[in-house]
């Protein structure tokens, strides 16, 4: 027994030797292996496309993970892939075979039949997702220029009240919901917010006018990564707000 004991305790030792003068494959970079990890489990935009019918996704300008500094690759993945999908298959459901079926979508938001649930919902699914997608950038943040700022200081004062008032907006939204920077119909600017996917060109709200910037504070939107802190995640948004867009959309809504 004693002899037994000294064979294994001379392998145990042995072993023990050869396991430490391996070298160490473990990858201590968390940086890039968070990366590929997510490069990995997300999509390409590109390949999303709706069942038919006149209302198509609009191509994104960038990659599910380009926003992450402020929105993580499978939030964007699973907002445009399944969220805006989902309204725009049911939008084009909800249109089939009618009279609204070759109208814009901002003709079809300025004449809602506020008790058609079915294209309430996805219509206005489908235009609020429209907007955010478009006006969202990896190069976005900083300060608005031009007619688009000069109008900011008139009607709020700053660019940061600005700022302050879409975040109070959001953050007040009870459930779901959106907050919106519109041009009323005196073609000054204000700030409100929607329940649900309703938004400012539907009528009978309590804000109108014409969206040029929306912020989706649905919980799809940022609850992987802030969880119920809502305010964080609108704080973030502005970061990747493309101003040049929303400047082409003031542009768009002046000139009406």
């Amino acid at each position: 027994m004693k002899k037994l004991t000294i064979v294994i305790s001379s392998v145990v030792l042995a072993l023990g030797i050869i396991s430490c003068d391996q070298p160490k494959t473990e990858n201590t970079d968390t940086t890039s292996t968070d990366t590929l990890t997510t490069e990995r489990n997300v999509g390409n935009p590109a390949d999303v496309k709706t069942d038919g019918g006149p209302f198509q996704l609009p191509e994104l300008k960038y990659g599910y993970a380009d926003l992450d500094k402020s929105i993580d690759a499978k939030t964007m993945e699973v907002h445009y892939s399944k969220h805006f999908l989902g309204y725009a298959n049911k939008l084009n459901e909800a249109v089939k075979g009618t009279e609204l079926e070759g109208k814009s979508i901002e003709d079809i938001m300025k004449g809602m039949d506020m008790s058609n649930s079915a294209l309430r919902n996805n219509g206005g699914g489908y235009y609020n997702h429209a907007m955010y997608f478009a006006t969202l950038s990896p190069n976005g943040g900083g300060n608005p220029s031009g007619a688009l700022a000069d109008a900011i200081n008139k009607d709020f004062g700053s660019f940061d009240e600005l700022k302050n008032q879409l975040a109070d907006a959001g953050g007040k939204r009870f459930g779901s919901g959106w907050a919106w920077l519109v041009v009323d119909k005196s073609g000054k600017l204000a700030v409100g917010s929607t329940a649900n996917q309703d938004n400012p060109l539907m009528p009978g709200l309590d804000i109108s006018g014409t969206p040029i910037l929306g912020i989706d504070v649905w919980e799809h939107a940022y609850y992987l990564r802030y969880q119920n802190k809502r305010p964080d995640y609108i704080t973030a948004f502005f970061d990747v707000v493309d101003w040049n867009v929303v400047s082409e959309n003031y542009a768009k809504a002046t000139a009406q």
